[in-house]
């Protein structure tokens, strides 16, 4: 008989067949970064597949077939989108123009209250003041937030190849989320096929669940950033500031897609116009953005997105920042639904598993426990 090999003598050994699952695996991760912008296609297309397929349920429950129900809903979203653009798209372009060019005299008035208002403060020192503000120069760090948002919009705008890049992109998202709703069913069977069993009937149980987690979200913050942006503009029209409410409030709008962050970025170009008009008006913009970002906290957002992602709020906002990070700002918005989805595969497929498994563990043991024996001594 062989000597038995002691565990530090023992060799490590690979098997063919792990080798070649290893290579596999290597190719198709390169693959995979030479295709980045469809593999990013392919993730847009499945947030809008998933957020306009109760739409079509809807319409087919009503017997209409599939594929026409699926034609009436995106028409009625791209009329509604191109009317809408043609409605306000001419005011809301020519006021952000406007805005543009009135931010660096905004910043310059805004130095200058924040000098004059800490002058009041202290007469003894102003030459001090004057270099305390010379040293912080405002300028500067406007021009680098500048250069980082310009550089985000960047990372987003390169992953599409430039504007027709970006219309194909957008063309070829919705063609695929259109035939992921139509031919969903077909398209689901021949995936799961690829599973053995029986992980393709528990994956087959977790498509819906998954799709309704990011289609709900997806749904709820297009939702909750369309009432904002509205309510945002006619206050700002209210306070005093109509010539910039509409882009204001658009950009609003737009960035209170982004969780966590959004409202942040889209209060600051507010804040900054209201305080070229005056520290009053500059109170009464922060305390309605104050009252926006409550409202959407605890009334629009429980009610309209609830907890559709279904993670604590620590992991949401690394989803963004991660989203944020590789993909830029197109990444803000869909990685958070994408992490929706996998926390129902975590919670349905790994967590609730575990825990019945723990459970029954604890009833085996508590069954097997030994009958302590009476005090004799009573």
């Amino acid at each position: 008989m062989a000597p038995k090999l002691k565990p530090s003598e023992q060799q490590l050994t690979i098997s063919v067949k792990d080798l070649l699952l290893i290579v596999v695996v290597g190719l198709g991760l390169v693959l995979i970064w030479q295709l980045w912008t469809l593999v990013v296609i392919l993730m847009i297309s499945v947030v809008l597949a998933a957020s306009i397929a109760p739409l079509v349920d809807q319409l087919e429950k009503w017997r209409f077939p599939r594929w026409l129900a699926a034609i009436a809903v995106y028409f009625a979203i791209i009329s509604s989108l191109i009317g809408t653009a043609l409605l306000i798209g001419p005011n809301l372009f020519e006021q952000i123009e406007r805005l543009l060019r009135q931010l660096p005299v905004s910043l310059t008035k805004l130095t200058n209250l924040a000098e004059n208002w800490v002058l009041s403060l202290t007469d003894s020192r102003p030459e001090l003041i004057g270099r305390a503000f010379d040293l912080l120069d405002i300028q500067s760090l406007i021009s680098w937030s500048a250069r980082s948002g310009q550089q985000l919009a960047i990372r987003s705008y390169s992953l599409t190849a430039g504007f027709v890049g970006a219309v194909f992109g957008l063309v070829l998202a919705l063609f695929l989320s259109g035939y992921m709703v139509v031919d969903s069913r077909t398209l689901t069977r021949s995936l799961l096929r690829l599973f053995p069993d029986p992980w393709d009937e528990r994956l087959a149980a977790q498509i819906r669940p998954a799709s309704q987690r990011m289609g709900s979200y997806i749904r709820g913050r297009l939702l909750v950033s369309a009432i904002l942006g509205v309510i945002i503009t006619l206050s700002l029209s209210a306070l005093g500031l109509s010539d910039f409410a509409l882009g204001l409030g658009a950009i609003a709008g737009v960035t209170n897609l982004i969780p966590f962050l959004g409202p942040v970025l889209g209060a600051i170009p507010a804040l900054v116009v209201a305080l070229s008009q005056g520290w009053w008006t500059l109170l009464w913009v922060l305390i309605l953005f104050i009252i926006i970002q409550n409202l959407e906290t605890y009334v629009l957002d429980p009610l309209l997105v609830g907890s559709s992602v279904g993670l604590h709020p620590l992991y949401q906002l690394l989803a963004v920042l991660g989203g944020t990070q590789v993909l830029g700002i197109i990444g803000a918005i869909i990685v958070p639904p994408w992490v929706a989805g996998a926390a129902v595969l975590l919670e349905n497929l790994y967590l609730q598993p575990k825990i019945l498994a723990e459970q029954k563990t604890g009833l085996k043991s508590r069954h097997h426990q030994p009958i302590p024996a009476p005090n004799e001594s009573g």
